[in-house]
């Protein structure tokens, strides 16, 4: 039954029916009409005041990782609306859907510079699958149903609505229907058979060292299970791009570790010696192939992915498969053939001991260093005191790499971090949204000291809102990844990089935090221990080493062959 209400109310209304119950945003002047009626809507929707609209579209973010859910963010036009520009890329490359809505002013003053004017609609038609501008309450209703059906829809990514402050204010008679797509096309296709997978099943059963590497796209299509059996039928090691870490639990006996440029050295061994790379929802980035020219010279390559465009982009491949990877695994699972492949892990098991020897071992051995305690044992005594039940959000650099390689999982979508642009201050408000969308679960932040004032004034919202994040902040008072390039590359040339940094402890005290500081080993535990067992959100500070690195590293523009394990190279 129609009705004759304000378009802000209508709006309001839209996003109830669309399943929202949570909203991450900012107020300001040409949004404030909207803003008056969510004062009306207390009980129905949760909206978290975030410190900073970068803060709100990050937390949405993370709430769409953790949840599966759109995530859904609000700022006013102008600045506030620029202000969201590095999350809709953020989001739009690692392929988060959001929904993200923007204010805008009158209609009839679009284009004359007005006050807190900026074109948003321009400024991310490149990053968004879609982008549009509202005029009139009465678009109102369809529009914002389309703009949750286009963010989650095939490959998942944001999209931007701008509404004008006279369409906010205007009477619509409301009605709410769900978007349903006009396509002739796709209804098209969808009579077609779905993805022949006759040749895919040949090149298993036939292979000698075959390997999987899940992608975020096993996680997004919800294809966990069929990836393990799969991975178990046809008895084929499995390894993970930074952004599907979690797809497989890091305990499976398959699960042999993180491909790329600072993953683990068998992964990496094995995409150079296999003869069939099986890769699921994944974009062979240049972070996982280093040099294309020279990667996995001996394997034929089958590609699964629901967007078309991702085959050949940078890697060639031999039988692109497109389509939801979990209906198209579960039409390979029944044929495919168990062998015992008894060299091909063997060889796998002599590069993990080597990973073991060289590299674990080391950054494991008890009093290691003067300086601070290695961030691979912080992440490593996370990791096992939270016995791989907690969803682990990071911000980007070192802490990220080694939140990576050493953190364990049990669940999926326990691994959230800003993999394609590499946000640094992505890591506190994504915790925050991972907290907001699943309360019942551990969050455990683990970001550096440059990060962490990249958003520090987020912890204002997690006071504000009570929100339970457990924050481990790996303190090395530098710049850690740039520092690291500047002294393999750059002749030890620490330009810049290396930070003063202000008293965390009384930060933390400021905005009421329980928090501790951990400087020696013998102290590691007890502080995670008391961090982990805390019912409040906590600040655990580790001083780390001032210059300790992340190995094996794959250089820039080397093949995976190429990799170094020390700072002698």
């Amino acid at each position: 039954m129609k009705r004759e209400i304000r378009g802000t109310e209508a709006l309001l209304l839209t996003l109830l029916e669309e399943g929202v119950r949570t909203v991450f945003g900012y107020p300001g002047g040409t949004i404030m009409p909207l803003y008056d009626e969510l004062y009306n809507f207390k009980e129905e929707i949760n909206h978290i005041l975030v410190r900073h609209e970068q803060g709100a579209v990050h937390a949405a973010e993370g709430f769409a990782r953790a949840t599966g859910k759109v995530g859904v963010c609000m700022a006013t036009s102008g600045p506030g609306a620029t202000n969201l520009v590095t999350g809709i890329e953020d989001a739009h490359i690692d392929s988060t859907p959001l929904v993200c809505i923007t204010a805008q002013v009158n209609a009839d003053k679009l284009g004359t510079d007005f006050f807190q004017e900026a074109d948003i609609i321009s400024i991310t038609i490149p990053i968004t699958k879609w982008s549009y501008q509202i005029t009139k309450a009465s678009e109102i209703p369809e529009i914002i149903s389309k703009a949750f059906y286009i963010a989650a829809s095939g490959r998942p990514g944001p999209v931007l609505i701008s509404i004008t402050k006279n369409a906010l204010i205007e009477d619509v008679d409301y009605q709410y229907k769900q978007y349903t797509p006009v396509n002739y096309l796709g209804e098209l296709l969808k009579k077609r058979d779905p993805a022949d997978t006759s040749e895919a099943v040949r090149l298993i059963n036939s292979a000698e060292k075959p390997m999987i590497i899940a992608g975020q796209g096993v996680i997004l299509s919800g294809a966990e299970k069929e990836l393990a059996k799969l991975a178990e039928k046809a008895n084929i090691p499995v390894v993970a791009t930074l952004m599907g870490i979690s797809a497989m639990p890091t305990g499976h006996p398959l699960f042999k570790g993180n491909v790329g440029m600072h993953g683990n050295i068998a992964p990496n061994k094995m995409t150079q010696k296999s003869d069939l790379i099986i890769a699921v929802g994944m974009r062979f980035s240049d972070r996982v192939t280093g040099n294309t020219s020279k990667y996995a010279p001996n394997a034929r390559i089958i590609h699964i992915d629901i967007d078309k465009a991702e085959f050949g982009k940078n890697i060639r491949v031999d039988l692109p498969l497109c389509g939801d990877a979990r209906e198209i695994l579960r039409k390979i699972i029944p044929n495919v053939e168990f062998r015992s492949r008894e060299e091909w892990f063997s060889y796998i098991d002599q590069k993990w001991e080597k990973e073991r020897r060289v590299i674990i071992d080391d950054l494991m051995r008890p009093g290691r260093g003067d300086e601070g305690i290695s961030m691979a044992r912080a992440v490593d005594c996370v990791a096992r005191v939270a016995k791989g039940e907690a969803i682990v959000v990071t911000d980007v650099g070192q802490n990220q790499m080694f939140s990576a390689r050493y953190s364990k999982f049990r669940k999926t979508r326990s691994f959230i971090t800003s993999g394609g642009l590499g946000t640094m201050g992505y890591g506190l408000p994504a915790a925050i949204g991972a907290k907001v969308g699943m309360p019942d679960k551990e969050v455990v932040l683990i970001l550096g000291d440059g990060g962490f004032q990249m958003s520090i004034q987020e912890l204002g919202t997690i006071l504000q809102s009570g929100i339970k994040i457990k924050i481990l902040l790996l303190n090395n008072s530098y710049l850690g990844m740039v520092r690291q390039w500047q002294q393999l590359f750059f002749d030890r040339r620490y330009s810049y990089t290396d930070m003063v940094n202000p008293d965390f402890m009384k930060i933390a005290q400021a905005y009421k935090i329980p928090s501790i500081k951990v400087e020696h080993q013998s102290e590691l535990e007890k502080g995670v221990r008391e961090m982990i067992a805390s019912d409040s959100p906590f600040l655990l500070e580790v001083v780390v080493e001032k210059e300790e690195n992340v190995f094996p590293m794959v250089p820039n523009g080397a093949s995976l062959d190429e990799t170094i394990y020390n700072a002698n190279k």
